[in-house]
C-alpha cells in the first residue's frame, strides 16, 4: 500500500456514495481504473439491477489496450457470481488487469473472500483493505444484514427538552422543523423500510413516504399484533408497499400483506425482513416498538431530534430510554438539535483494524 493507493481509493469512495438511495438491496460501490499513475476510467453502481461498478469504470475507458497494464481500485470486493449481471472478478480476468486494490471484503454469502481468491488464481495482485474502515463505514447497512442476517437498524424520534415526545394524551407533539423534515426525509430515501406500530398509525395516520427529499418510497411496516388499525388507514389505501405484522391473520390485498407471526420480538420481524431482501430499516415510533429494540439491542444508530422548548402541559409521554451508544454526529437546523449515536458494538467495525470510523455524511 502506498500514498497513490490511498488517493485513489479516496476516489472511489467519492464515486460510490453516489449510488445512495438507488441501488439497495446491494452495496454501494465505486471504482477507478489508474495508468501510468493517472485516471483512465471511473465508474460507481448506478441502480439496483444494472452495471457494477467495475463494469461501468471498464466501458469507460477510451483504449481497452491500457487495461492490461492498470490498477483498479475498487471499494469492495469485485463479485464471483451470476447475479442480476456476470461476474466482475470474471470480467477483470477476461480484460488482463494485472493488479486490483480492495476497500474491504463483501459479506454476501455468495461472494465473502471468493472474487479475490478468484482473481489471485488467475494471477491477478490484489491487496486488499485499503480505506477499510471508510469503505465499510459506507456500506454499514448491507455489511450489518449480511453479518447479523437482520436488517442494520436506525432509530428516530424528536423530543422536547424535557424528554416528551407527546403530550399525556398520547397526541403526538409537533417537533420538527421544515429543515429537519427535509433531512428525516433524506435518511427515509436511504432505508428499504420504514417500521411503525399500531398505536402510531391510530393517532398519525402517517403516509411515511419519501416526499422532501428526491427517492423512492420504502417497504412500510406495522406492527399490529391485534390488528387494531383503522380500515381507512393510508397505509392500508393509498397503494403502496405495506407489511402488518400480526398476531392471527395471512393475507395480501393488492399492495398490502398481512403476515401472521407467533411472537411480536423484534428478533422475529427483522429476521422476516431480511429474509425479504431488506437490508436497512428505520424505526419511526412509537415509543414502545423503540424501547424494545433498545431493550433487545437490536439497533446500529439513533438520530434524535432534540427542541428546545418544554411540554407544554407539563406532563406528557416520555421519550425512549436510550443508556448506550457513541454520540457520531451532532448538528443544527432551525434551532433543533440532532444528535446521531452509534451502538457500540456496530458490526461494521473491523476487530483487526483501526477502530475509528471515517463519517461519511449518509
Amino acid at each position: 500500500m502506498n500514498e497513490n493507493d490511498l488517493q485513489y481509493m479516496a476516489r472511489a469512495l467519492q464515486l460510490a456514495i453516489q449510488g445512495a438511495g438507488h441501488v439497495s438491496p446491494n452495496p454501494m460501490v465505486g471504482a477507478v481504473i489508474v495508468c501510468d499513475n493517472r485516471i483512465i476510467g471511473e465508474g460507481w453502481h448506478r441502480q439496483y439491477g444494472q452495471g457494477h461498478a467495475e463494469v461501468n469504470a471498464v466501458a469507460s475507458v477510451p483504449n481497452p489496450d491500457d487495461l492490461k497494464r492498470s490498477t483498479l481500485y475498487v471499494t469492495l470486493e469485485p463479485c464471483s457470481h451470476y447475479g442480476k449481471t456476470p461476474p466482475c472478478a470474471q470480467l477483470i480476468i477476461d480484460r488482463g488487469i494485472p493488479r486490483v486494490v480492495v476497500g474491504t471484503l463483501d459479506p454476501f454469502p455468495q461472494v465473502a473472500g471468493r472474487g479475490v481468491e478468484m482473481l489471485r488464481q488467475a494471477g491477478v495482485e490484489v491487496t486488499v483493505g485499503v480505506l477499510e474502515q471508510q469503505c465499510r463505514q459506507l456500506n454499514r447497512r448491507f455489511i450489518t444484514a449480511h453479518t447479523t442476517h437482520r436488517p442494520w437498524v436506525q432509530l428516530k424520534w424528536a423530543q422536547t427538552a424535557d424528554g416528551c415526545t407527546a403530550d399525556s394524551s398520547g397526541t403526538p407533539l409537533q417537533l420538527s422543523t421544515p429543515a429537519t423534515a427535509t433531512l428525516m426525509h433524506r435518511h427515509r430515501a436511504l432505508c428499504d423500510a420504514i417500521v411503525v406500530g399500531a398505536n402510531t398509525v391510530r393517532n398519525d395516520d402517517p403516509s411515511l413516504t419519501t416526499r422532501l427529499w428526491p427517492g423512492r418510497d420504502a417497504l412500510r411496516v406495522v406492527l399490529d399484533r391485534h390488528l387494531s388499525i383503522p380500515d381507512h388507514s393510508r397505509l392500508l389505501t393509498d397503494g403502496g408497499n405495506t407489511i402488518i405484522y400480526n398476531a392471527t391473520l395471512n393475507d395480501k390485498r393488492g399492495n398490502v400483506q398481512w403476515v401472521q407471526m407467533d411472537t411480536d420480538e423484534p428478533q422475529t420481524w427483522l429476521a422476516d425482513l431480511y429474509n425479504r431482501g431488506i437490508t436497512s430499516v428505520m424505526v419511526e415510533g412509537g415509543r414502545h416498538v423503540l424501547q424494545q429494540l433498545i431493550d433487545a439491542d437490536m439497533w446500529n444508530e439513533a438520530r434524535i431530534e432534540v427542541v428546545p422548548r418544554h411540554c407544554t402541559s407539563g406532563i406528557g409521554i416520555p421519550a425512549p430510554s436510550l443508556a448506550r451508544g457513541t454520540v457520531r454526529q451532532q448538528l443544527t437546523a432551525d434551532g433543533n438539535t440532532i444528535v446521531v449515536l452509534d451502538n457500540s458494538h456496530h458490526p461494521c467495525r473491523n476487530p483487526h483494524t483501526a477502530t475509528s470510523i471515517g463519517h461519511t455524511g449518509l
